[in-house]
């Protein structure tokens, strides 16, 4: 799934052209394109979909939507690690082990 997700932008370059930021999205680091938003400060937060800031938000509605998000577990599964997610949805613990005692015990049962 591919979400709209409110980020802070931490600095702006341009690039090639391009203005461009480094957006946090609640820890994750992104760069993202700044070209729909010309006038967006470093400090500010905007709506970010597929790399391009969208719209510009107010912080108190970013972070409340940042928490749900988080709650949902939406922004692990936007930005995280996809062989991480592959490995807990098959019950594997992640790093991989061959400890035994790392195996949750779903797998170690299977």
């Amino acid at each position: 799934m591919c979400l709209a997700v409110p980020g802070k932008v931490i600095d702006i370059a341009e690039q090639d052209g391009t203005r461009m930021a480094t957006v946090d999205f609640g820890g994750v680091l992104k760069e993202v394109c700044l070209e729909y938003l010309p006038d967006l400060r470093v400090g500010e937060y905007a709506i970010v979909h597929v790399g391009f800031a969208l719209q510009r938000l107010d912080e108190e509605s970013a972070l409340q939507t940042l928490e749900l998000f988080a709650q949902l577990g939406m922004l692990q599964e936007e930005f995280g690690d996809p062989w991480e997610l592959a490995a807990q949805a098959g019950g594997a613990p992640w790093p991989f082990t061959d400890d035994p005692e790392d195996v949750p015990q779903e797998a170690a049962q299977q």
